[in-house]
């Protein structure tokens, strides 16, 4: 009987952006269960980071890039939020992406829109 190789495959983080997202005229009902519930905004942006620290670096970079507000950031998932015009937020999330990937070495996801 032959004997048979077993290979187990596991995924360990690295440094990376896994979603960069923008949400261009969100509704009234995302943005109340989000806790932004009469915020005045045209869009939302969201970024997941492995590691999550780098969250705080990815918020510090979307901020300076334009007139956008900080939604949210966690440096233990690794979430972070802006929200502004649609151009500002837009523009902030590839400002972040861009640095994370240039300066810090990231893989980054692409930037999508709805």
């Amino acid at each position: 009987m032959a004997e048979l190789e077993r290979k187990i495959y596991e995924s360990v983080p690295g440094k990376q952006v896994t979603m960069a997202h923008v949400i261009s005229r969100p509704d009234e009902r995302v943005k109340e269960k989000l806790g932004f519930k009469g915020k005045n905004f045209s869009a939302i942006g969201i970024m997941t980071i492995t590691p999550g620290e780098a969250a705080i670096i990815a918020v510090d970079k979307a901020k300076k890039a334009g007139e956008v507000e900080i939604g949210f950031v966690d440096r233990f998932s690794g979430s972070v939020v802006v929200l502004g015009d649609v151009a500002a937020v837009k523009n902030s999330i590839q400002a972040a992406n861009d640095f994370l990937q240039s300066a810090l070495g990231f893989s980054v996801a692409k930037i999508t829109m709805t």
